[in-house]
């Protein structure tokens, strides 16, 4: 569950029990003004380098560039890492069909291991939050030839399509199900046969997508005989109708099946289909695959009849690495973590035989080294710190490499451990004056990283760096013209700082004060909350265009500041982190609420406590609602974008692992449930929501809007037709989504005395 981003020039505000008052004026002109620029047009935006991957284990570095000899054409470029050297390895004019008179419109691509043919994702439509479903065209550079592949099948319906290790066919998904075409004949084999609109093969169910991040699902043996591939079969689990109201004269609906926390899941399995036999061999793995999870799978380092598996219990406390045999089907265990809240999930990186493998079990998340023996797991990153996550495992170089910040977590650096000879001190790679947050993209062999560097007061910077001494080799972008532009906003300088609670517990905050902060000056307070296992929101990092919102806001006089509350995933170890488990909701409620009152009492000639509001998105606004109902005290306004008002709605993967089943933990979903305590409502509250959310259902609002109701309280409600999560589709949405909140804001807490 996490916030998202946010355009329509209808807008219907629906207010239910003639609310206390109603939404009526409008922002100020000059946040208007700011609004306007940050939200249609380009100005402010962040700009981005072309997306680069690697080639040749990192010694080149390739992109879709726009070519400069036909129009809307683009080309695929090749970079000399060392030198910057670019060379066009595929012209625009390659990528027009014959017949055509545009080219095609690139959206991915992919090399064959030999180099000599180029496969084309384009034409693409989104299948839920990604564009994964599209065409598929196939360029072999030397002839020149370029060959729509799929055969007859219906236009934008190819998903996954990927080479095969020899170059010489294609596999794909259609319909659910697997198909390999062969490239020479381009003769086309159905692999699997049951695929239906319950039956899954090749990619993911809903919930599998949003919480494990599973989109393709199937893997190319080594050698190419093989395929192995998740399936699903979601009959029994219960379908959400999704309502459209204004597509048609008739509304029509859109079923999707939705596992709510403690209810049927799909069962999953993992299956190997046999080229040359199309025999199919399910794997082994668990008791009963409608509660078992199988978040990773991957084919053992040069093999073609192993698998390695990573397996979960439903409760998510218990992860299992598996090694199948793709003959057999049988699987047995290398290695198995616990914990007593919930085991994150991770990638599946390869190590000499074993794999690398990130754990809490000694307080920290650190990395071991766990071998495919069965011996006891090596912890690699000794000390009192957590690794945030692991970047590379540089074979070759007995290393790896990882994101962690011990002294500060709200920022993140590059460091580096060597595997073996006694796992010295961590090497911190990532130049000591330079504060911030720092991603990057290190190349195979461990030579080069694609480096991106901002902070939260300075827009992101991106260079290519050699390691291990971080020289900077080449700048692709660095936003210097948005540096410009944003420097009137940027003059709300923010502080980040700490604050203590009871028990001796420290949170991280930050502050943007207004252009012409006066101490001696009362302000009001606008709290900007997520609050749960997701996501932080006190980092040091630039935070794009909701940042300049804030800005924005602090420029007419308000004060906005953010606190990550324990239960956030920062980096400040385990109990940190896993101390919500099974209550959600309570103490984010509690720490948030300590933090502004104390907050409040360390800058009391300029915070004003009487007049405290608070905004947040999906996990934010259920901690929204929660902080409005519980500590109405303290919080006067509240803005609730897309929340999730009852935790038993939610999906089960997400929900369960945080909070355990509904029918073993009833009292802590009753507890952490904001619905239960919307009694509690005396401040202005504005609920926001898209009708066709997906994720965070319109349900839960409606059935917090029937309980207010009932309880005779007041308060806006703004939907959006149709629009998702993100709140985004459709002509003049985020513009309006945002003059909304801060005209509520305005109205209800006006910045002047």
């Amino acid at each position: 569950m996490r916030a998202l981003k946010c355009r329509s020039s209808l807008f219907v505000l629906v207010v239910l029990q003639s609310a206390t008052s109603l939404v009526t004026g409008a922002p100020s002109q000059a946040l208007q003004d700011s609004l306007r620029r940050i939200f249609t047009t380009d100005e402010l935006a962040t700009k981005y380098p072309k997306p680069m991957r690697w080639l040749e284990d990192g010694r080149a570095l390739s992109a879709i560039e726009p070519s400069a000899k036909i129009q809307d054409g683009s080309e695929i470029v090749n970079y000399d890492t060392a030198t910057g050297e670019r060379k066009v390895l595929a012209a625009a004019s390659l990528f027009v069909p014959q017949g055509a008179k545009k080219p095609l419109d690139i959206e991915d691509y992919q090399w064959s291991q030999d180099r000599r043919e180029l496969l084309i994702f384009t034409n693409t439509k989104p299948v839920w939050r990604r564009h994964t479903r599209g065409d598929y065209w196939v360029l072999n550079v030397a002839s020149r030839k370029l060959i729509k592949l799929g055969g007859p099948g219906p236009e934008s319906s190819m998903m996954f399509a990927k080479f095969s290790p020899d170059g010489k066919s294609v596999a794909f998904v259609r319909g659910n199900n697997i198909f390999v075409q062969d490239l020479n004949s381009l003769a086309i084999r159905q692999l699997t046969q049951d695929g239906s609109a319950t039956t899954i093969n090749g990619t993911s169910d809903w919930v599998y997508e949003e919480e494990f991040d599973v989109r393709d699902g199937f893997r190319w043996s080594p050698d190419g005989t093989r395929i192995a591939f998740w399936h699903f079969d979601s009959k029994g689990v219960g379908l959400f109708p999704l309502v459209d109201y204004t597509d048609s004269a008739y509304p029509t609906i859109r079923e999707i099946p939705y596992p709510q926390a403690g209810t049927t899941n799909s069962a999953v399995t993992i299956g190997v289909v046999d080229l040359q036999s199309g025999a199919i061999k399910t794997m082994q793995v668990g008791d009963d695959p409608r509660n078992n999870y199988i978040p990773r799978m991957e084919w053992v380092a040069n093999s073609s009849t192993e698998l390695v598996l990573e397996h979960f219990n439903r409760l998510q406390n218990s992860a299992e690495l598996l090694i199948a045999n793709a003959l057999t089907g049988m699987t047995k265990p290398i290695f198995e973590d616990k914990d007593r809240a919930w085991v994150d999930v991770n990638d599946i990186h390869a190590y000499k035989g074993g794999y690398i493998w990130l754990s809490e079990r000694d307080g920290w998340r650190h990395a071991y080294w766990v071998r495919a023996g069965g011996s006891a797991p090596e912890l690699l990153t000794p000390g009192n710190f957590d690794v945030i996550d692991l970047v590379l495992v540089a074979e070759a170089k007995n290393a790896i490499y990882y994101s962690a910040s011990p002294k500060n977590a709200t920022q993140s650096y590059l460091y580096r451990s060597t595997i073996g000879a006694g796992n010295g001190e961590p090497e911190r790679i990532t130049p000591s004056d330079e504060p911030g947050d720092h991603q990057y993209d290190i190349s195979p062999d461990g030579q080069w990283a694609l480096h991106t560097y901002s902070t939260f007061d300075d827009p992101p910077r991106m260079e290519i760096v050699a390691l291990p001494g971080h020289k900077v080799v080449r700048v692709l972008e660095d936003n210097a013209e948005l540096r410009a532009q944003v420097r009137p906003l940027l003059e709300n300088k923010s502080i980040f700082f700490q604050i203590a609670i009871d028990d001796g517990v420290v949170m991280d905050g930050w502050m943007i004060r207004p252009k012409d902060f006066n101490p001696g000056h009362k302000y009001p307070v606008l709290v900007n909350v997520y609050g749960e296992p997701a996501a932080q929101t006190v980092v040091d990092r630039w935070a794009g265009s909701s940042g300049l919102f804030h800005r924005a806001l602090a420029q007419e006089g308000y004060i906005v500041v953010s606190f990550d509350n324990r239960g956030t995933p920062a980096p400040k170890g385990r109990e940190w982190r896993k101390i919500v488990y099974g209550s959600i909701g309570p103490l984010a409620t509690a720490d948030q609420t300590a933090a502004v009152k104390k907050f409040c009492e360390v800058y009391p000639s300029y915070l004003d406590a009487q007049r405290i509001a608070v905004w947040g998105w999906s996990g934010g606004a259920t901690d929204t609602l929660n902080l409005l109902f519980r500590s109405p005290e303290v919080y006067k306004v509240g803005m609730a974008v897309a929340p999730v008002p009852d935790q038993r709605l939610y999906d089960s993967i997400y929900q369960e692992r945080y909070m355990g089943l509904p029918k073993e933990n009833r009292e802590g979903y009753q507890r952490g449930s904001a619905i239960n305590f919307a009694a509690g409502l005396k401040g202005h509250l504005l609920i926001v929501h898209g009708t066709g959310d997906d994720n965070v259902h319109f349900q839960g609002t409606e059935m917090l809007i029937n309980k207010l109701v009932a309880l005779g309280k007041q308060f806006d409600f703004m939907e959006y037709p149709n629009r998702t999560h993100a709140i985004d589709e459709g002509e003049g949405t985020t513009i309006h989504l945002y003059t909304l909140l801060s005209r509520f804001l305005e109205d209800h807490l006006p910045p002047g005395r």
